[in-house]
């Protein structure tokens, strides 16, 4: 394996380094990488298997039959938030992805002289992206099966950890956020993306009608509406929203709490926490707090802007260079 790989990645059972034969060099535990997947990940509760095995009888998203890599960049590239993430990403910079599922957002990032590794629970999802790199001729990227509890990654080694729609599937959302903070540098960026508890009401009400109605009837879920010839694509989409095991809803100012407690630095949320925003401000660029009502006023407004991704909101903070939360924050 690539010495650019290995160096970012850590014994899960005492976060020693790793050897070419995947052997820990403090603790002496053994692992192997089958099919190029390294297997970093430890046995976890009843709750993480059972999110685990959610995922690995359907694995989220899926590829077409014949994706390319052209077809990944053009989907990636119709949100405004992957590219504002790709464009506030420097190009020699080394970036996880936490909780990366089957790979899309990890291949997508994956260009310059980047350097990233994919990390999930999962090895069906995998093994997916594992096969779209190779199809796809990406040599920058690493799949590894790992989990958040005990983490195959080297602590402080990123300048990015992007980790969206995955804590709120743990069974401590908190606690695990703790654990994803570490893996930054210092001065390092955190992105994580969470359900919203105001955005996610209406998805909540609509999951109520379709578990009364055993999923004969949903009403006013657009991304439901949009994928009704797609009927993979759609039954994708309801596995996910209407069915998972766990799931936690979080509000912004809860995780600026969460911020604080990990010296992290709020940068901003997206989309905006303020009424008005400047659109030319880059993805990294600091907004100051809002009001807290003002906060609460935009969370409901985003009930109806987030309606297709089911109230998921991102934060983007800054790991502090001293370990210490700045003040105000």
């Amino acid at each position: 394996m690539d010495d650019r790989f290995r160096a970012l990645l850590a014994c899960p059972v005492c976060g020693g380094p790793l050897s070419a034969g995947w052997r820990c060099g403090r603790c002496g535990a053994a692992f192997d990488a089958p099919n190029g997947v390294p297997a970093l990940r430890l046995p976890g509760d009843a709750r993480t298997e059972a999110v685990r095995q959610f995922y690995a009888e359907a694995p989220f998203p899926g590829y077409p039959p014949h994706a390319t890599l052209d077809w990944l960049r053009a989907r990636a590239s119709r949100s405004p938030f992957a590219r504002m993430l790709d464009a506030a990403i420097p190009g020699d910079a080394r970036i996880v992805e936490v909780g990366c599922g089957t790979g899309q957002m990890s291949l997508y990032l994956a260009r310059a002289d980047r350097v990233v590794i994919g990390a999930d629970l999962t090895r069906a999802s995998l093994l997916l992206g594992a096969d779209a790199a190779r199809r796809f001729g990406i040599e920058d990227v690493l799949f590894v099966e790992s989990d958040l509890v005990r983490p195959g990654l080297r602590e402080e080694a990123f300048d990015v950890v992007y980790c969206s729609g995955v804590l709120h599937h743990t069974r401590d959302p908190r606690g695990a956020f703790s654990r994803v903070a570490r893996l930054a540098r210092p001065g390092g960026m955190i992105v994580i993306g969470l359900y919203n508890a105001a955005a996610r009401l209406p998805l909540r009400l609509r999951r109520v009608v379709a578990r009364l109605s055993r999923e004969r009837w949903i009403p006013g879920d657009p991304v439901l509406a949009d994928r009704a010839a797609e009927p993979e694509r759609r039954e994708a989409w309801l596995r996910d929203q209407y069915r998972h095991p766990e799931e936690h809803r979080h509000t912004l100012g809860e995780v600026r709490r969460w911020f604080r407690a990990n010296a992290v630095e709020y940068v901003r949320a997206f989309p905006s926490a303020l009424l008005h925003e400047d659109e030319e401000d880059g993805l990294f660029s600091s907004q100051p707090g809002g009001w807290w009502l003002e906060e609460w006023l935009v969370q409901i407004g985003w009930a109806r802007v987030l309606a297709g991704e089911g109230g998921l909101f991102l934060v983007i903070g800054r790991r502090s260079e001293n370990g210490v939360s700045p003040q105000g924050e």
